[in-house]
């Protein structure tokens, strides 16, 4: 790094262990000397960014930045060798010693001490886990994000699709072993099973072909054996190169058509000279790629790119005699009988598996690590202490030209996320990849994932719908899933849920009571509202005894103006008008209090219903029994020396009625004053139902209100049949027997049918005894007597009356 004045020209220079380029491909490292054209993209992205950097006025002026290059070879020792290298001469490896010519760097006494003290390690593409820690690692910053959100961002992808029954092929090496390790456990928790788990087989050597028909084998076996239709796949370009030619292999005899799914390590689109393998299998994969973004003048620069012009690149001329198959003028890189490079190629019309105009994601991560360590060393010569770089390269941060803001976080590694992006394999084999998605740990919780599912284009076998990737088959709503004993939890059976349950989503692990106020439909996927249950005046059944309610409250009005109208005529004199009168009037009110019962519970109305109708029934029960006694003693005066006379008259009557309808107020009065009637909701006894209901609170209390009843009905049918013999001219005695059989003949009935009904139909029960008993009291009692009023007015004299009377006492 020299302090010298910034220049408008490019100031690189690469260095080379070796002076020609097949020197270094030594028979130990050959193995691994494969030309990867497009990753020629990471080196021009370097030498991008560091152009900009030294035409930038502001960051590190003064001070022109370069750099070397070294090859790696996949080789443990070859990296450390590049990296002892660093701290030596230009031929000969004695770090710290300068026993040759040193490269033209210029660096000051001070920075190489620092440099040979402390390494600073900036990694855009190893994901390895063990460099987050930075115990063992203290120097390495890294510009590829963590593995973890790429894990997490794998399964919210499979829950966000509903595949619970996918595939892994992990790479063959101790990276591979630590993904599967760490994925399975997060499958797991989120309920995703694992059809099966591979290793990637190697490329196959002239000793090695028996074992990779044998990893052929078993791995297809494994891949169209199994209902997973998703496959995840683990491992960086070299690894899984074994994977890439079983996939060329069997398009060739047997697509295989599944959704691949892989992840950011490895570019399955790299060609390695003269092993141009299909894509086509990859169509419609979607992978995790470290983010990137469109970096501004990057593509301009790409096209000032000429093969005659290499300003000490010595990798350009390899490059565009391999990707434009031609021959390079005053070079040995030539093809026989072939054209010779013009320099005017371009670029842009280079397949996408050869080389990209936009950045990838390794070189974006190059252009920022770039970046990062010209901000470090900007803040390190504006500081007073220039001792160490590392607290400036934690603590640097900055926006790039793309927009993204840059920094590192607590173990060193950068805050990007991962695109999530969408194969598209044309049929000769040129792809575009659409970003679809992204995984983003940054993200406000609930956005770290995001996923564009209508911009997806899957593998035409699945005719662009959604995969579906499961061991059975969903169990849809109104069903539940059961295990099946010795398999995992992804795989079960589909059991209907009992009655009474539903399950409303799919793959219910259990099925849900409804709430009290619900019931389940036929399909018992779903809970509708109960129906409300009550007798209404719009139901036929509401309808019918309301119409007979008021019919027999008509005809009891009838009555009542009737006798009203011949009120001094001998038979309605003779019988007691006065508790004619009111025998009517409650009987009217027995009609009429019916109603009460029709229509939707309330508390009032429930209050009403039950000591209404007891105690306007004990009102006309009483009057029956005081006309009965009043029959009998009525005629007992007439006999010559008895005392009865002084019973006789309104008083007896009054009393009787009185003393008995205060009786039953009482028993309602403390019904209601300790445990009265309220409206109440049986959401129980009827599926689908809920009846809307009077809870009668105490039911001791009910029932004697219905055994005062019948007690005084008893009584006066008892009085009643003892007089039956009584001259019938108008005796009502007979009638009275009659009427009072018919009312306990109905309310004998309506106990046992009572109580074996619910919901509307034990009111309508209650109902049907009230128009019953009261017409039979009508009917037997009053009926006869309108006969006679209005149809044989000449039976309703004093004379017949005298006439039968007399006849009556003769028998007697």
């Amino acid at each position: 790094m020299s302090h010298v004045s910034k220049n408008p020209e490019i100031c690189w220079k690469i260095i080379r262990l070796n002076k020609n380029w097949e020197q270094t491909c030594s028979a130990q490292f050959k193995s691994h000397c494969r030309l990867v054209p497009k990753n020629y993209q990471h080196v021009l992205a370097l030498v991008f960014a560091i152009n900009k950097i030294n035409q930038d006025p502001e960051l590190l002026p003064n001070v022109t930045l370069g750099f070397r290059i070294y090859e790696s070879f996949f080789s443990p020792r070859k990296t450390y060798e590049s990296s002892f290298t660093l701290l030596s001469t230009r031929y000969l490896m004695i770090p710290n010693y300068n026993c040759d010519t040193k490269d033209k760097l210029n660096l000051e006494t001070k920075y190489i001490d620092f440099l040979a003290e402390l390494f600073v390690f900036i990694s855009y593409g190893s994901f390895h886990a063990m460099l987050s820690d930075k115990f063992q690692f203290p120097s390495v910053y890294r510009m590829v994000p963590n593995e973890i959100p790429q894990s997490l961002g794998l399964v919210r992808l499979m829950q966000h699709f509903q595949w619970t029954w996918i595939g892994l092929i992990a790479s063959d090496d101790d990276s591979g072993e630590k993904f599967v390790q760490t994925l399975k456990p997060m499958l797991t928790r989120n309920s995703i099973c694992v059809a099966f788990t591979e290793r990637a087989p190697q490329v196959p050597s002239s000793s090695m072909a028996q074992a990779f028909r044998e990893q052929h084998f078993k791995l297809h076996s494994s891949i169209t054996q199994t209902k997973a239709e998703v496959i995840v796949v683990y491992g960086d370009t070299d690894s899984l190169l074994g994977l890439k030619l079983f996939l060329h292999i069997n398009y060739q005899t047997a697509p295989i058509g599944k959704v691949w799914i892989t992840t950011a390590q490895w570019d399955f689109t790299s060609n390695i000279a003269l092993n141009k393998w299909t894509l086509k299998p990859f169509h419609g994969a979607l992978s995790f790629a470290v983010h990137t973004e469109e970096v501004p003048g990057f593509r301009d620069f790409l096209r000032t790119l000429n093969p005659y012009q290499p300003q000490g690149d010595i990798f350009i001329q390899r490059f565009w005699h391999t990707v434009f198959n031609c021959s390079v003028l005053y070079s040995s890189l030539t093809i026989k009988d072939g054209r010779n490079c013009s320099g005017k190629e371009e670029l842009a019309s280079l397949p996408g598996s050869d080389f990209e105009m936009k950045m990838s994601g390794q070189s974006y991560s190059i252009y920022n690590g770039v970046y990062a360590v010209a901000h470090a060393l900007h803040a390190l010569y504006s500081s007073k202490s220039k001792k160490e770089l590392h607290p400036f390269l934690k603590n640097v941060q900055f926006n790039n030209s793309a927009g993204d803001k840059v920094y590192f976080d607590e173990n060193g590694e950068s805050s990007a996320g991962y695109d999530i992006l969408n194969w598209i394999v044309f049929p000769n084999d040129s792809f575009i990849r659409v970003k679809v998605g992204h995984m983003d740990p940054r993200a406000p919780v609930g956005q770290e994932f995001t996923i564009n599912e209508a911009a997806i284009v899957w593998n035409s076998r699945f005719n662009q719908t959604v995969p579906r990737s499961v061991c059975t088959d969903s169990c849809r709503p109104g069903y539940a899933r059961t295990v099946r004993e010795g398999e995992p939890l992804c795989c079960y059976n589909c059991a209907p849920c009992p009655e009474g349950t539903i399950s409303n989503q799919t793959d219910a692990d259990h099925c849900d009571r409804c709430p009290e106020d619900q019931y389940p439909n036929r399909d018992q996927d779903k809970c509708i509202p109960k129906i409300m249950n009550f007798l209404s005046y719009e139901e036929p059944l509401g309808f019918v005894l309301a119409s007979f309610a008021l019919l027999f409250s008509l005809l009891t009005a009838l009555v009542l103006g009737m006798f009203i109208t011949h009120r001094d005529t001998p038979i309605v004199r003779a019988n007691n008008r006065e508790l004619s009168y009111v025998l009517l009037l409650s009987l009217l009110l027995c009609f009429l209090c019916s109603l009460v019962f029709i229509g939707q519970p309330g508390r009032v109305t429930c209050l009403l219903r039950q000591t209404a109708f007891g105690v306007i029934f004990s009102v006309s029960v009483s009057s029956v029994l005081a006309k009965t006694i009043t029959v009998v003693l009525a005629f007992k005066a007439t006999k010559p020396g008895t005392s009865m006379k002084k019973w006789l008259g309104r008083r007896l009557a009054s009393s009787i009625v009185v003393s008995c309808s205060l009786f039953q107020v009482g028993i309602c009065a403390v019904w209601l004053g300790t445990d009265p009637p309220f409206p109440d909701l049986d959401m129980k006894s009827e599926a689908g139902h809920i009846l809307v209901q009077c809870n009668e609170g105490s039911n001791a209390a009910f029932y004697c209100v219905l055994g005062y009843m019948g007690f005084l009905a008893i009584v006066s049918f008892t009085v009643a049949f003892l007089a039956r013999k009584l001259p019938d001219t108008f005796n009502e005695a007979k009638f009275i027997t009659f009427s009072m059989l018919v009312f306990c003949s109905v309310w004998v009935s309506f106990i046992p049918t009572y109580l074996s009904t619910k919901g509307k139909y034990m009111v309508a029960v209650e109902i049907f005894s009230i128009l019953a008993s009261s017409a039979g009291l009508l009917g037997c009692i009053f009926i006869p007597k309108c006969y006679i009023i209005v149809l044989r007015p000449d039976l309703n004299t004093r004379e017949q009356l005298v006439r039968k009377s007399k006849s009556g006492t003769q028998e007697l």
